[in-house]
């Protein structure tokens, strides 16, 4: 921890369509903090390195993708975050399926960041989310689509994470789930 002023960073996290994004932006806005979502963080190079190596720039479910992008990307999200708590506290956005796993998770990511660290887990009822994923006709989602049983295994059928976290229910419409966050109801898991 810094002997300066210290700085927390949110850790929002779930599955894809489960309203991270969004759930992300409206807390960075009521915290004051820097937003930092993977996607804008990553997706162009991303999109750049699978092209240019021959592979769907709009994979991310691949054994490929998997191997040889994903730790470069939580990477890179993780330099930005630190970069931005010298000055800002901030909110980071993004699946962090395997590291939902992990007991010692936030005390890692504490160090790393070295700043305090909080995790919203955003749960979404899949039936809720795979509505979201079409309405946003997102072309990397086709694959997703395609394999839908398998998706929601492999996010572990939406089971929270095993350390404390603040479990957001983002099923509700975005605006029951908008002016919840904006009164500060959250339920504390532990």
């Amino acid at each position: 921890m810094r002997d300066e002023e210290s700085r927390n960073a949110t850790i929002v996290c779930g599955s894809p369509g489960a309203g991270k994004s969004t759930y992300g932006k409206i807390l960075a806005k009521k915290l004051q903090a820097a937003f930092i979502d993977i996607d804008t963080a990553t997706e162009r190079l991303v999109r750049l390195s699978l092209s240019l190596s021959g592979h769907d720039p709009d994979d991310r479910d691949s054994t490929f993708f998997k191997n040889n992008f994903r730790q470069p990307v939580y990477d890179q999200l993780f330099d930005i975050a630190r970069e931005n708590l010298t000055q800002i506290d901030v909110v980071i956005a993004g699946p962090f399926t395997k590291e939902l796993r992990d007991t010692k998770w936030p005390e890692k990511l504490e160090s790393l960041l070295e700043a305090s660290v909080e995790i919203h887990y955003i749960y979404c009822n899949p039936d809720v989310r795979k509505k979201r994923m079409l309405q946003r006709a997102n072309p990397r989602d086709a694959g997703k689509f395609a394999n839908w049983h398998t998706l929601n295994t492999y996010y572990d059928d939406e089971k929270p994470p095993l350390f404390k976290h603040i479990l957001v229910d983002n099923s509700k419409e975005l605006e029951k789930i908008t002016e919840e966050v904006r009164t500060g109801i959250r339920k504390k898991l532990t």
